[in-house]
C-alpha cells in the first residue's frame, strides 16, 4: 500500500546548512552504498547516504567522499548498520544532505539484521512521487537531492554493457595507481570497471506519470558482477536481472527505490540502492 511521504512538498529534505563549519557529530542508519567511481587523490569514492536517527525528523544525509577499498576493518561499516561520524557541511556541494565525514571518528553503533527490525524507521519516510522530487530540482539547485520512492509500476530492467571508463576517469585512476600505498608500499590496483550497467524503467504514483528511466549506481550491482566474474556474458546478465528485477522487485515485495540526484546535474536521479521488505 503507497503512503505518504514524511515530507510535504514544500517542506521537503532538510533545511539549511549551518552557517558555520564547525564539526557536527551525526547518527545514521545507512542505507545507501553507491558504486565506486575514480579518484585521482582518493582512488575510488563512493557515495554513501543514510536517515539521521538523532535528530525529532528524520532527514537524509550524504556522506562524501568516502573510500572504501583503504578504510580500517574496525572502522568499516555496512548497509543498515546505525553509525555515528564526525562531518562538516559540504561547501563545495549545494544540496542540504551533503556532508564531508571526518573518517577516524566513525564509529559503529550497531547493525539492524532483517527487514522488520528497519521498517519502523523507513517505512515513514517513503514517498509517492518521484516527478515530484524532478519538479523540485528543476526549479531549485539546493531541492530535496535523497528520497525513498515507492514505484507504482516496476515496468523493467535494461542491462547493458558497460562502455569502460572515460578518458578523463582512466586518467584519475593511472595517476592514483602509480603512487606506492604511503602505509604498506605496494602499488594500488587500480579500479577495474563493471561489465554491465543498469536502468531501472517504472512509472510512480503521482496521476499522469509518463514514466521514469533511471540508472543503477548501487554497490551491489558491482558486487555481484564481481563474485560472478566467471560467468559468461550472458550468463551474467540473466542473474542480474533475476537479482534486480525477478527478486527484489517480486511481487510479494513492498519495493522502494533510493534515490538521489547529481551535484553538477540536480535534474538527473539515479537508483542508489533498492528497499524491498516483503509484503
Amino acid at each position: 500500500m503507497a503512503q505518504m511521504s514524511l515530507f510535504g512538498s514544500s517542506e521537503a529534505g532538510p533545511g539549511p546548512k549551518p552557517a558555520d563549519d564547525r564539526t557536527v557529530r551525526l547518527q545514521l542508519l545507512i542505507t545507501v552504498k553507491a558504486a565506486p567511481n575514480p579518484s585521482e587523490k582518493y582512488g575510488e569514492t563512493v557515495c554513501v547516504a543514510g536517515l539521521r536517527t538523532d535528530v525529532l525528523r528524520p532527514t537524509w544525509v550524504r556522506l562524501y567522499p568516502i573510500n572504501f577499498r583503504h578504510l580500517d576493518s574496525d572502522e568499516a561499516f555496512k548497509k543498515y548498520d546505525i553509525i555515528s561520524v564526525d562531518a562538516k557541511p559540504a561547501r563545495q556541494d549545494q544540496r542540504r544532505e551533503s556532508w564531508k565525514p571526518i573518517m577516524d571518528r566513525i564509529q559503529k553503533e550497531r547493525h539492524l539484521d532483517g527487514w522488520r527490525s528497519r521498517q519502523p524507521l523507513l517505512d515513514p519516510a517513503v514517498e509517492d512521487s518521484m516527478c515530484r522530487l524532478n519538479r523540485d530540482a528543476q526549479e531549485r539547485a539546493d531541492a530535496q537531492s535523497l528520497a525513498l520512492v515507492r514505484p507504482k509500476e516496476v515496468r523493467g530492467l535494461k542491462v547493458t554493457p558497460h562502455p569502460g571508463w572515460t578518458a578523463d576517469e582512466q586518467r584519475k585512476i593511472e595517476a592514483y595507481a602509480s603512487q606506492p600505498d604511503l602505509f604498506s608500499g605496494r602499488s594500488r590496483s587500480p579500479l577495474q570497471a563493471p561489465r554491465f550497467k543498469a536502468a531501472y524503467h517504472y512509472r510512480c504514483h503521482e496521476r499522469g506519470c509518463n514514466g521514469h528511466k533511471q540508472h543503477v549506481i548501487d554497490w551491489e550491482l558491482v558486487a555481484l558482477q564481481r563474485r560472478l566474474v566467471g560467468y559468461s556474458d550472458a550468463a551474467l546478465q540473466e542473474a542480474l536481472e533475476a537479482k534486480f528485477l525477478g527478486e527484489m522487485c517480486a511481487a510479494n515485495r513492498e519495493v522502494a527505490f533510493y534515490v538521489g540526484n547529481q551535484a553538477k546535474r540536480v535534474h538527473v536521479f539515479s537508483v542508489l540502492g533498492v528497499y524491498w521488505p516483503k509484503r
